[in-house]
Protein backbone atom coordinates (compact mmCIF):
# COMPACT_ATOMS: atom_id res chain seq x y z
CA UNK A 1 0.00 0.00 0.00
CA UNK A 2 0.96 3.58 -0.79
CA UNK A 3 1.90 5.84 1.66
CA UNK A 4 -1.18 8.26 0.12
CA UNK A 5 -3.50 5.26 0.13
CA UNK A 6 -6.24 5.70 2.52
CA UNK A 7 -6.06 3.79 5.75
CA UNK A 8 -7.96 -0.04 5.38
CA UNK A 9 -9.65 -1.34 9.09
CA UNK A 10 -10.72 -4.68 9.46
CA UNK A 11 -14.61 -4.92 8.27
CA UNK A 12 -16.51 -5.36 11.50
CA UNK A 13 -17.99 -2.86 14.19
CA UNK A 14 -17.99 -3.92 17.75
CA UNK A 15 -19.26 -2.50 20.74
CA UNK A 16 -18.19 -2.03 24.24
CA UNK A 17 -18.89 -3.13 27.99
CA UNK A 18 -19.53 0.08 29.84
CA UNK A 19 -19.16 3.58 30.31
CA UNK A 20 -15.36 4.09 29.79
CA UNK A 21 -12.91 1.51 28.09
CA UNK A 22 -11.03 -0.70 30.10
CA UNK A 23 -7.69 -1.59 29.34
CA UNK A 24 -7.80 -4.60 27.81
CA UNK A 25 -10.25 -3.67 25.72
CA UNK A 26 -8.30 -0.40 24.26
CA UNK A 27 -5.24 -3.11 23.92
CA UNK A 28 -7.44 -5.24 21.97
CA UNK A 29 -9.41 -2.41 19.65
CA UNK A 30 -5.50 -0.74 18.44
CA UNK A 31 -4.43 -4.07 17.78
CA UNK A 32 -7.73 -4.94 15.61
CA UNK A 33 -8.13 -1.79 14.18
CA UNK A 34 -11.80 -2.21 13.94
CA UNK A 35 -13.86 -0.29 11.14
CA UNK A 36 -15.90 1.59 13.96
CA UNK A 37 -17.66 0.91 16.76
CA UNK A 38 -21.60 1.48 18.00
CA UNK A 39 -23.02 2.40 21.64
CA UNK A 40 -25.65 0.97 23.58
CA UNK A 41 -27.69 2.29 26.77
CA UNK A 42 -24.89 0.62 28.94
CA UNK A 43 -22.26 3.05 27.35
CA UNK A 44 -24.28 6.50 27.85
CA UNK A 45 -25.09 8.08 31.17
CA UNK A 46 -24.31 11.61 30.18
CA UNK A 47 -22.92 14.04 27.59
CA UNK A 48 -19.26 15.10 29.14
CA UNK A 49 -18.91 10.94 29.83
CA UNK A 50 -20.36 9.92 26.13
CA UNK A 51 -17.61 12.51 24.87
CA UNK A 52 -15.07 11.15 26.52
CA UNK A 53 -15.98 7.04 25.23
CA UNK A 54 -16.43 8.49 21.76
CA UNK A 55 -12.69 10.24 22.35
CA UNK A 56 -11.33 6.88 23.73
CA UNK A 57 -12.36 4.98 21.10
CA UNK A 58 -11.22 6.73 18.32
CA UNK A 59 -8.07 7.29 20.29
CA UNK A 60 -7.79 3.83 20.23
CA UNK A 61 -7.84 2.93 16.91
CA UNK A 62 -5.50 6.34 16.22
CA UNK A 63 -8.38 7.69 13.57
CA UNK A 64 -10.60 10.80 14.19
CA UNK A 65 -12.51 10.13 11.80
CA UNK A 66 -13.42 6.05 12.47
CA UNK A 67 -16.85 6.06 12.65
CA UNK A 68 -19.12 5.68 15.97
CA UNK A 69 -22.99 4.66 15.34
CA UNK A 70 -25.49 4.22 17.51
CA UNK A 71 -29.56 3.15 17.29
CA UNK A 72 -30.95 6.79 18.06
CA UNK A 73 -34.56 6.53 16.48
CA UNK A 74 -37.41 7.83 18.37
CA UNK A 75 -40.02 5.79 20.80
CA UNK A 76 -39.16 2.52 21.87
CA UNK A 77 -35.50 2.53 20.44
CA UNK A 78 -33.48 6.01 21.65
CA UNK A 79 -30.00 4.88 23.37
CA UNK A 80 -29.85 8.30 24.85
CA UNK A 81 -33.10 9.23 27.33
CA UNK A 82 -34.26 11.96 29.22
CA UNK A 83 -33.03 13.72 31.21
CA UNK A 84 -30.32 14.81 28.86
CA UNK A 85 -31.57 14.07 25.94
CA UNK A 86 -35.36 14.68 24.25
CA UNK A 87 -38.05 11.73 23.78
CA UNK A 88 -38.39 11.53 20.17
CA UNK A 89 -41.66 10.73 19.04
CA UNK A 90 -41.98 6.79 17.05
CA UNK A 91 -42.00 6.67 13.10
CA UNK A 92 -45.61 5.46 13.74
CA UNK A 93 -46.70 8.48 15.72
CA UNK A 94 -45.61 10.48 12.16
CA UNK A 95 -46.90 7.89 9.54
CA UNK A 96 -50.19 9.02 11.65
CA UNK A 97 -50.25 12.37 11.60
CA UNK A 98 -49.54 11.70 7.82
CA UNK A 99 -52.93 9.50 7.07
CA UNK A 100 -54.37 13.52 7.48
CA UNK A 101 -51.39 16.05 6.64
CA UNK A 102 -48.40 14.38 4.50
CA UNK A 103 -46.65 17.72 4.15
CA UNK A 104 -45.96 18.30 7.79
CA UNK A 105 -45.71 14.74 9.04
CA UNK A 106 -42.90 15.07 6.44
CA UNK A 107 -41.52 18.18 8.24
CA UNK A 108 -41.81 16.28 11.66
CA UNK A 109 -39.53 13.50 10.15
CA UNK A 110 -37.03 15.62 8.78
CA UNK A 111 -37.33 17.89 12.38
CA UNK A 112 -36.51 14.84 14.23
CA UNK A 113 -33.53 13.04 11.68
CA UNK A 114 -31.88 17.13 12.31
CA UNK A 115 -32.57 17.15 15.97
CA UNK A 116 -30.88 13.88 16.61
CA UNK A 117 -28.09 14.62 14.56
CA UNK A 118 -27.48 17.79 16.18
CA UNK A 119 -27.71 15.43 19.85
CA UNK A 120 -25.34 12.91 18.15
CA UNK A 121 -22.68 15.28 16.78
CA UNK A 122 -22.15 16.88 19.77
CA UNK A 123 -21.17 13.77 21.48
CA UNK A 124 -18.90 12.31 18.81
CA UNK A 125 -21.17 9.98 17.62
CA UNK A 126 -21.38 10.26 13.53
CA UNK A 127 -23.25 7.21 11.78
CA UNK A 128 -27.58 6.91 13.28
CA UNK A 129 -29.06 3.46 12.37
CA UNK A 130 -32.48 5.16 11.16
CA UNK A 131 -34.74 5.25 9.59
CA UNK A 132 -36.36 2.02 9.64
CA UNK A 133 -38.13 1.35 6.24
CA UNK A 134 -40.06 -1.69 7.09
CA UNK A 135 -43.64 -1.83 6.24
CA UNK A 136 -45.47 -1.72 9.44
CA UNK A 137 -48.40 -4.61 8.94
CA UNK A 138 -50.66 -6.58 10.93
CA UNK A 139 -50.20 -10.25 12.82
CA UNK A 140 -46.38 -9.07 12.89
CA UNK A 141 -43.78 -9.42 15.29
CA UNK A 142 -43.94 -6.14 17.89
CA UNK A 143 -39.93 -5.90 17.41
CA UNK A 144 -40.85 -3.62 14.57
CA UNK A 145 -44.48 -2.36 15.46
CA UNK A 146 -44.25 1.62 15.87
CA UNK A 147 -40.72 1.85 14.65
CA UNK A 148 -41.80 1.59 11.24
CA UNK A 149 -43.84 4.36 9.60
CA UNK A 150 -46.56 2.48 7.72
CA UNK A 151 -48.17 0.21 5.71
CA UNK A 152 -47.87 2.68 2.87
CA UNK A 153 -44.31 1.54 0.89
CA UNK A 154 -45.16 4.75 -0.68
CA UNK A 155 -45.33 6.89 2.34
CA UNK A 156 -42.49 5.19 4.35
CA UNK A 157 -39.78 6.11 1.44
CA UNK A 158 -41.19 9.41 1.95
CA UNK A 159 -40.72 9.88 5.38
CA UNK A 160 -37.69 7.68 5.97
CA UNK A 161 -36.18 9.96 2.51
CA UNK A 162 -37.06 13.11 5.01
CA UNK A 163 -35.77 11.67 8.35
CA UNK A 164 -32.50 10.37 6.26
CA UNK A 165 -32.20 14.03 4.97
CA UNK A 166 -32.49 15.49 8.32
CA UNK A 167 -29.61 13.65 9.81
CA UNK A 168 -27.25 14.22 6.78
CA UNK A 169 -28.36 18.10 6.77
CA UNK A 170 -26.50 17.85 10.05
CA UNK A 171 -23.53 15.94 9.79
CA UNK A 172 -24.57 12.12 10.80
CA UNK A 173 -24.58 9.31 8.74
CA UNK A 174 -27.58 7.67 7.90
CA UNK A 175 -28.73 3.42 7.51
CA UNK A 176 -31.33 2.08 6.04
CA UNK A 177 -32.79 -1.07 7.51
CA UNK A 178 -33.69 -3.51 7.80
CA UNK A 179 -32.86 -4.98 4.00
CA UNK A 180 -34.85 -6.38 2.45
CA UNK A 181 -37.55 -6.20 4.72
CA UNK A 182 -38.03 -7.05 8.30
CA UNK A 183 -41.81 -5.79 7.99
CA UNK A 184 -43.87 -9.16 7.64
CA UNK A 185 -41.71 -11.50 9.95
CA UNK A 186 -44.01 -13.16 12.53
CA UNK A 187 -41.33 -13.73 15.24
CA UNK A 188 -38.35 -11.30 16.86
CA UNK A 189 -34.96 -12.05 15.30
CA UNK A 190 -33.48 -11.01 18.19
CA UNK A 191 -35.02 -14.13 19.93
CA UNK A 192 -35.16 -16.85 16.93
CA UNK A 193 -34.87 -16.75 13.11
CA UNK A 194 -38.28 -15.77 11.01
CA UNK A 195 -39.03 -17.19 7.60
CA UNK A 196 -41.30 -14.74 5.52
CA UNK A 197 -43.19 -17.44 3.42
CA UNK A 198 -44.46 -14.65 0.72
CA UNK A 199 -44.46 -14.62 -3.02
CA UNK A 200 -41.47 -12.81 -4.08
CA UNK A 201 -43.62 -10.78 -6.31
CA UNK A 202 -45.33 -9.57 -3.07
CA UNK A 203 -42.49 -8.90 -1.60
CA UNK A 204 -41.39 -6.66 -5.11
CA UNK A 205 -44.45 -4.49 -4.83
CA UNK A 206 -44.70 -4.19 -1.38
CA UNK A 207 -41.49 -4.71 1.23
CA UNK A 208 -38.80 -3.90 -0.95
CA UNK A 209 -40.44 -0.28 -2.68
CA UNK A 210 -39.16 1.31 0.14
CA UNK A 211 -35.76 -0.03 0.03
CA UNK A 212 -35.64 0.99 -4.01
CA UNK A 213 -36.63 4.15 -3.15
CA UNK A 214 -34.23 5.08 -0.96
CA UNK A 215 -31.27 3.01 -2.56
CA UNK A 216 -29.35 5.81 -2.95
CA UNK A 217 -28.65 6.02 0.71
CA UNK A 218 -25.46 5.90 1.94
CA UNK A 219 -25.46 3.15 4.64
CA UNK A 220 -27.78 -0.10 4.79
CA UNK A 221 -28.57 -2.95 7.45
CA UNK A 222 -29.70 -6.46 6.58
CA UNK A 223 -32.71 -8.30 7.89
CA UNK A 224 -31.90 -11.90 9.33
CA UNK A 225 -34.68 -13.22 8.07
CA UNK A 226 -34.96 -16.06 5.78
CA UNK A 227 -37.11 -15.92 2.10
CA UNK A 228 -37.77 -18.75 1.11
CA UNK A 229 -39.04 -17.51 -2.26
CA UNK A 230 -35.80 -16.54 -2.62
CA UNK A 231 -33.06 -18.45 -0.59
CA UNK A 232 -35.19 -21.03 1.94
CA UNK A 233 -31.91 -21.76 3.64
CA UNK A 234 -29.73 -19.14 4.63
CA UNK A 235 -30.90 -16.05 6.00
CA UNK A 236 -30.56 -12.77 4.19
CA UNK A 237 -27.58 -11.29 6.30
CA UNK A 238 -25.92 -14.75 5.15
CA UNK A 239 -27.14 -15.10 1.99
CA UNK A 240 -24.95 -14.32 -1.06
CA UNK A 241 -27.93 -15.24 -3.43
CA UNK A 242 -30.01 -12.91 -2.08
CA UNK A 243 -27.45 -9.97 -1.52
CA UNK A 244 -26.48 -10.06 -5.03
CA UNK A 245 -30.09 -10.29 -6.66
CA UNK A 246 -32.11 -8.62 -4.48
CA UNK A 247 -30.37 -6.19 -2.18
CA UNK A 248 -27.45 -5.05 -4.96
CA UNK A 249 -29.33 -6.39 -7.53
CA UNK A 250 -33.69 -5.58 -7.58
CA UNK A 251 -32.99 -2.95 -5.06
CA UNK A 252 -29.47 -1.81 -6.02
CA UNK A 253 -28.58 -0.43 -3.17
CA UNK A 254 -24.66 0.04 -3.72
CA UNK A 255 -23.89 2.00 -0.44
CA UNK A 256 -21.66 0.01 2.52
CA UNK A 257 -23.48 -2.72 4.06
CA UNK A 258 -23.47 -3.68 7.45
CA UNK A 259 -24.83 -6.95 8.85
CA UNK A 260 -27.35 -6.61 11.55
CA UNK A 261 -26.13 -7.62 15.21
CA UNK A 262 -23.99 -10.95 15.19
CA UNK A 263 -25.19 -11.70 18.65
CA UNK A 264 -29.04 -11.84 17.60
CA UNK A 265 -30.16 -15.36 18.29
CA UNK A 266 -32.01 -15.53 14.63
CA UNK A 267 -28.07 -16.53 14.02
CA UNK A 268 -26.37 -19.70 15.06
CA UNK A 269 -22.89 -20.87 15.36
CA UNK A 270 -19.51 -18.98 16.94
CA UNK A 271 -19.72 -15.35 16.59
CA UNK A 272 -16.37 -15.82 13.97
CA UNK A 273 -18.65 -18.26 11.83
CA UNK A 274 -21.50 -15.90 11.73
CA UNK A 275 -19.09 -13.05 10.80
CA UNK A 276 -17.42 -14.93 8.41
CA UNK A 277 -20.64 -16.00 6.68
CA UNK A 278 -21.98 -12.55 6.66
CA UNK A 279 -18.65 -11.02 4.87
CA UNK A 280 -18.36 -14.20 2.49
CA UNK A 281 -22.31 -13.65 1.64
CA UNK A 282 -21.44 -10.01 0.54
CA UNK A 283 -21.90 -7.40 3.77
CA UNK A 284 -19.56 -5.28 3.44
CA UNK A 285 -19.11 -4.93 7.69
CA UNK A 286 -20.21 -7.20 10.60
CA UNK A 287 -21.67 -5.91 13.53
CA UNK A 288 -20.97 -7.07 16.65
CA UNK A 289 -22.78 -5.29 19.50
CA UNK A 290 -22.61 -7.29 23.25
CA UNK A 291 -19.12 -5.89 23.83
CA UNK A 292 -17.99 -9.23 24.77
CA UNK A 293 -14.43 -9.01 24.46
CA UNK A 294 -13.50 -12.68 24.47
CA UNK A 295 -15.91 -13.24 20.95
CA UNK A 296 -14.42 -9.71 20.10
CA UNK A 297 -11.48 -11.54 19.70
CA UNK A 298 -12.54 -14.64 18.17
CA UNK A 299 -14.03 -12.27 15.62
CA UNK A 300 -11.00 -10.04 14.95
CA UNK A 301 -8.91 -13.14 14.42
CA UNK A 302 -11.39 -14.29 11.55
CA UNK A 303 -11.97 -11.13 9.58
CA UNK A 304 -10.27 -9.32 7.43
CA UNK A 305 -9.69 -5.87 6.18
CA UNK A 306 -12.05 -4.04 4.35
CA UNK A 307 -12.28 -5.01 0.42
CA UNK A 308 -11.92 -2.42 -2.55
CA UNK A 309 -15.49 -2.07 -3.14
CA UNK A 310 -16.08 -1.29 0.48
CA UNK A 311 -13.82 1.22 0.92
CA UNK A 312 -14.81 2.70 -1.90
CA UNK A 313 -18.56 2.68 -0.83
CA UNK A 314 -17.10 3.98 3.03
CA UNK A 315 -15.40 6.97 0.92
CA UNK A 316 -18.76 7.95 -0.57
CA UNK A 317 -20.69 7.76 1.93
CA UNK A 318 -18.87 10.06 4.45
CA UNK A 319 -18.48 12.97 1.41
CA UNK A 320 -22.91 12.45 1.30
CA UNK A 321 -22.89 14.21 4.81
CA UNK A 322 -22.15 18.15 5.94
CA UNK A 323 -19.14 18.29 6.50
CA UNK A 324 -19.77 21.73 8.59
CA UNK A 325 -23.43 21.53 9.46
CA UNK A 326 -24.84 24.76 9.99
CA UNK A 327 -26.13 25.39 13.73
CA UNK A 328 -29.90 24.48 13.95
CA UNK A 329 -32.16 26.60 16.05
CA UNK A 330 -33.20 23.73 18.28
CA UNK A 331 -35.54 26.25 19.84
CA UNK A 332 -37.85 26.93 16.87
CA UNK A 333 -37.42 23.56 15.40
CA UNK A 334 -38.62 21.72 18.81
CA UNK A 335 -41.48 24.07 19.01
CA UNK A 336 -42.58 23.34 15.25
CA UNK A 337 -42.59 19.76 16.42
CA UNK A 338 -44.31 20.43 19.55
CA UNK A 339 -47.55 21.96 17.85
CA UNK A 340 -47.85 18.50 15.76
CA UNK A 341 -49.97 15.84 17.10
CA UNK A 342 -46.68 13.20 17.35
CA UNK A 343 -45.93 13.65 21.12
CA UNK A 344 -43.84 10.67 22.42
Amino acid sequence: MSADAPHRPRAVIFGCSAEALTADERAFFADADPLGFILFRRNCRDPEQIRRLTGALRNAVGRDDAPVMIDQEGGRVQRLRPPNWPDYPAAGRIGRLADTDPDRAVEAAWAVGRLIADDLLRLGVTVDALPVLDLRLPRATKAIGDRAYSADPGLVARLGRAAAEGLMAGGVVPVAKHLPGHGRAKVDSHLTLPFVDVDLNVLEQADFQPFLSLSDLPWGLTAHIVFPAIDADRPATQSKHLIDTVIRGRIGFDGLLLSDDLCMDALTGPPAVRAKAALTAGCDVALHCNGNLHEMQSIAASVDLLRDAAMHRLGRSMARVAASPEPVDRRALTARLADLPIAA
